[in-house]
Parts: structure tokens; sequence; C-alpha cells
């Protein structure tokens, strides 16, 4: 089982509506995926939202990846998500930005992909989330094919490319960066696998209620023989939270801390395309917290989160593996945690609990790509003719009969 960081921007109450704080945690969460490149971690997946104020002000992760790639060495960068909704992202431009990213970060970026949070963010676009799901199917194998051909055309329902364009540049190396859906019900589950990319999965109940769910993905991706993209990135990622920090005492206090749950107020008021879970209480209501000790130690063992010592964690990780995660990634910073509490548990959680579960340097996604088989036509049009080029500049980086 591989390990990872989830940033979204999360920026609670007054604060949201302050521009140097709303700096200090764009900042902050650039260090939180720098730190973890020294302790182990293999992602730092990043959210994309836009006009979700409190959730999420991370609304251009890709601005920041390059930033990010510069200062580490070896963790992987992940959009969860970025829209394909051509009103949103046009697929010419997504096609583009995605490639770029692989190249600055050198085969380190991770292609997560998806339909947007709600009727809210949707609208900031003026898109109705019902029209989302034929636009995500519509241009998500278009950009695979824009990646491959060198004269591309498309003629779609909603979007098109009339006349043969090349469209740069191409992904870095031999294949392109790994390609990954986020899912919530039982279909989108199942659509992952039959595509053969990358299940995102965001557990806002116990943990044992996923496993039907990732059962049907493994299911359907052991049947897939046609991937979406030139291999197949077998992976369930799931979110949940941690709470890790060298005194249990403070950890299980932080686990009960006033405003715990402030973010699931968040997530119940803009994710309205999801079922409401039993009791969900949607801001400005009061958050359901975790009262006492009985109260936690079952929220413990549902799996809703990890807490304690790294001792008690390593103890409390392994149902995560149990039903079939093959990346667990945690919500950062979680509430009731000050900064440097999530430095410490960055550093102890990757240098004390992830050594135990993830046995391989390399990253299972850089395996998987190491299988990439083009599946297109460089060229789907007739040449012109008459073309011939006798010269070109003496420092070109290839010479002309290459």
């Amino acid at each position: 089982m591989e390990f990872g960081l989830f940033l979204n921007g999360y920026l609670p109450g007054p604060a949201s509506r302050n521009r140097d704080a709303e700096h200090t945690m764009l900042m902050r969460e650039v260090g939180y995926a720098i730190h973890a490149d020294k302790y182990n971690w293999k992602y730092a997946w990043f959210g994309e939202h836009h006009a979700l104020t409190e959730y999420s002000h991370m609304s251009a992760p890709e601005v920041i990846f390059g930033y990010i790639a510069a200062k580490t060495d070896r963790i992987h960068l992940g959009s969860a998500i970025m829209n394909l909704s051509p009103p949103v992202n046009h697929p010419v431009r997504n096609a583009e930005r995605v490639a770029m990213l692989d190249h600055i970060c050198e085969g380190r970026y991770e292609w997560g992909t998806g339909r947007g949070a709600g009727s809210h963010e949707m609208a900031t676009f003026d898109l109705s989330t019902s029209a989302t799901k034929a636009m995500w199917d519509e241009a998500a194998p278009e950009i695979i094919r824009m990646w491959e051909q060198r004269d591309y055309t498309f003629e779609g329902e909603h979007f098109r490319v009339g006349t043969p364009h090349n469209i740069l540049p191409k992904p870095y190396g031999a294949g392109h960066p790994p390609v990954w859906l986020a899912c919530g019900n039982p279909e989108s589950f199942a659509k992952a696998g039959q595509l053969g990319v990358g299940a995102i999965a965001f557990n806002f109940e116990p943990v044992f209620n996923l496993k039907g769910r990732i059962n049907t993905y493994k299911e359907a991706i052991a049947t897939c023989e046609d991937p979406l993209g030139e291999f197949m990135n077998d992976n369930v990622m799931m979110t949940n939270a941690v709470v890790c920090v060298a005194d249990r005492k403070r950890a299980r206090e932080i686990a009960m801390s006033p405003g715990r749950g402030y973010l699931n107020t968040m997530v119940n008021l803009y994710h309205d395309t999801m079922p409401p879970q039993p009791g969900a209480v949607k801001w400005p209501g009061v958050p359901r917290r975790i009262e006492d000790d009985a109260s936690l130690d079952y929220a413990i063992d549902a799996g809703y989160l990890l807490c304690g010592s790294p001792d008690d964690v390593l103890e409390q990780i392994a149902r995560y593996q149990d039903v079939g995660c093959d990346q667990l990634v945690f919500g950062i910073p979680n509430e009731g945690f000050e900064h440097e509490e999530v430095l410490e548990m960055i550093e102890l959680f990757g240098s004390k609990v992830i050594p135990e579960f993830d046995k391989d340097p390399v990253h299972s996604t850089t395996r998987f790509r190491e299988k990439a088989t083009v599946k297109h036509p460089e060229f789907g049009h007739p040449l012109p003719d008459g073309l011939q080029v006798e010269v070109i500049p003496t420092n070109a980086l290839l010479p002309l009969d290459s």
C-alpha cells in the first residue's frame, strides 16, 4: 500500500475573506508537499475547485506543481481533480497543460480527472451537473488521441477541432501521465475499472462500506482489454483523516477538539450530487464533533480516521489494506492541528509507519507506465504533397535526416 497527502486549499472562517491568511494557507500547503518528499510519501494530490468559499481556495493547482517539482526529488504530484468539461477546461488546453506538467515534473505528474464538485461549482461556468458526464466521456479519449497524433481533428457534440492541428507538447518520454477518475457511487467504480484507470475515492463513511465498491472496481479492471489510455492504472486511492503525533494524548485531544467536522459541513453544502449521509449537518449548522473517548474509539474502529502515536496507527492501518486500498491519502491539515503539528505528522508517519507497509521504492504508476502501448496512428490524414525541407538551423537538437 502506498501513501499520499491531499491538499485542498481549505480555509475555514473569517480567514477565507483575508488575503494575507489566504496566502499563508497556500504557501503552507505547498510546503507540506515539499516536506513530505523527505519522508517516504509517494504522492501529493491537490484539489481543483472553483468559487467554493472556505472549502477550497485551490483553483489552479497546475500553477504550483512546477514550483514543488523543482524543490523535490521523488514525490508524485496529482490533480484531484482536473475538470474535463469544455466550458471549464477546453480539451485541447487540458492536453497541452497535462503534457507540459509531465515534462516539468519529468514523469512525476498524475492526471486525476472528474466532473466537478456539485451544482454551485458548475454554475460558475454556466454549466449543469447533468451535462458533465457526457462531456467527460467525449473529452477523455480524445485527449489521449491528441497526445499521439500530429494532425488531430475532431467533430463532437461538445467541442470540435475542424482542421488538422498538432497539439503540443507531447508527453514526456514513453506513455503519458497515469489517468485517474474521481469515483463515488458503485457505477463510477465499475466505470473506472472498465476503462482501466485509477479510482479516486473519498471516504465519508466507515471504511468497510467501501469494500463492495472496491471489489466492483477490481472485477471490472480484471476484464478490461481496451483501456482508455496507453496502459492500465490498476489503483484505488482512498482519502481519509489521520491524527498522528508523538504524544498519544495530544493526538486524541486534536481528534476531539471543537470545530472538528466543520469541513464535513462544507462537503454537505457543496457536494450536492452525492447522496446525503445519515444525519448529515450542512453548513452553517454546528458540526457533529467527537464528544468523548468512547466515541473516538468507535470512529477509529469504524475506519473514519487513524488516531494516536505511530505505534497506535500501525495497529489501526491494516483494515484499510484489508478492504483493498492500493493508496491511502490523508487530507491535511485536519481541524485542530497546529502548523508545526502537521509537519510533525508528516515526519512521524512518513518515517515510522510508511516503511512498514510500502516496501517498493518505485511508484506503482511508474511501473504501470512502463507498459504503455500507443493506441492511434501518428497521422490520421494523408500528408500534403510538395513538403520538402532542405535547411534547418545548425543548432537544431536533431539533424534533418534523423
